[in-house]
């Protein structure tokens, strides 16, 4: 299963009047980075950036104004995430944005089965929070404090590392002999990372025989209501 996890820094937060300036895309193959990248900055025209976008990316009109306009950029675009699922956190902004700018060039838009939203797996996951970028890399040990200013490449190669690690970390990618056929969607994955199995033949008791008694005898004094007696039935 092939997989991009994207990011985009924008001009400001409409996405109809508002532009795309950077797209940062990091590939994923059954959820192990490949080594494959996309990244591009993107002159928004006419359109300038908001002072609070630039508060958060720092992303300026004087660096875009020499860089190539997304109808330039598109085509390398489309043919990287073509054929793949399309990952982001808070998906409905990134791809708003993205399927605004296919829109004035007359392109389809990313269909909504493609999208995996991180932000939803994650409230799944950790209902209660915080579930940012910032606040899933420290709750999964990610180093992310060379990240001062957001920026699309960087968050999407933190976002990758976030998104296997929800998953159940890079041994999830191994599949323990279950299907694909059941990683059409993202719960679906969750599904397989929590699976467990019977072993064919119990393990070997560790435990003396005078161990076993003493825990019996243990037991015996605290009653029926020990927590330890609904485990012995």
């Amino acid at each position: 299963m092939r997989e991009i996890v994207f990011d985009t820094e924008t001009t400001g937060l409409e996405n109809k009047a508002d532009r795309v300036i950077e797209i940062g895309g990091v590939e994923l193959l059954n959820h192990f980075p490949t080594g494959r990248t996309f990244h591009v900055y993107i002159n928004p025209g006419d359109r300038k950036v908001h002072p609070d976008a630039l508060a958060v990316h720092g992303i300026t009109d004087d660096f875009l104004k020499d860089k190539p306009s997304f109808a330039e950029i598109v085509g390398a675009m489309r043919e990287f995430f073509d054929g793949a699922k399309w990952v982001a956190h808070n998906a409905n902004f990134d791809i708003g944005f993205i399927n605004a700018e296919f829109d004035r060039l007359s392109l389809p838009p990313v269909a909504p089965d493609l999208v995996v939203d991180t932000l939803a797996l994650a409230r799944r996951k950790h209902p209660m929070g915080p579930n940012s970028l910032d606040a899933l890399c420290r709750r999964y040990g990610i180093d992310n404090s060379h990240r001062t200013k957001h920026g699309a490449l960087l968050d999407s190669e933190l976002l990758a590392e976030v998104y296997i690690e929800m998953l159940g970390g890079r041994q999830a990618a191994l599949g323990f002999g279950v299907s694909d056929t059941r990683q059409s969607r993202s719960d679906e994955i969750i599904e397989i990372v929590e699976v467990s199995y019977e072993r064919p033949r119990a393990l070997v008791p560790r435990v003396s025989e005078a161990e076993a008694a003493g825990h019996s005898k243990l037991l015996a004094r605290l009653g029926d209501k020990a927590i330890w007696s609904r485990y012995q039935q």
